[in-house]
């Protein structure tokens, strides 16, 4: 079966628009190896993290930052298709 992204994000942060630009990304460069792009507005203040399937591979608390898109599409290549070239983002 095929991985499910999930972007939880707090809404009164503003951060919707930043999740959905990632849930477009994701879903533009991952199409053939994903079943769906969940976006979930959060219950908790300053929440901000990317989970796929139930493992969370970006959480902003930890990371005290907000990643690039390239970053973020290296973390799920490497749990979905690690075989798979990502072209330009690419790690060098």
């Amino acid at each position: 079966m095929k991985p499910t992204i999930t972007i939880e994000y707090c809404p009164k942060c503003g951060w919707m628009l930043r999740a959905a630009y990632m849930a477009q990304e994701f879903l533009t460069t991952f199409q053939e190896e994903l079943k769906a792009v969940t976006l979930v507005p959060s219950e908790v203040g300053g929440r901000y993290t990317i989970a796929v399937n139930d493992a969370v591979v970006f959480d902003r608390a930890i990371a005290h930052h907000f990643p690039e898109v390239k970053e973020l599409k290296q973390l799920i290549r490497d749990v979905i298709a690690p075989e798979k070239s990502l072209g330009h983002s690419d790690k060098k």
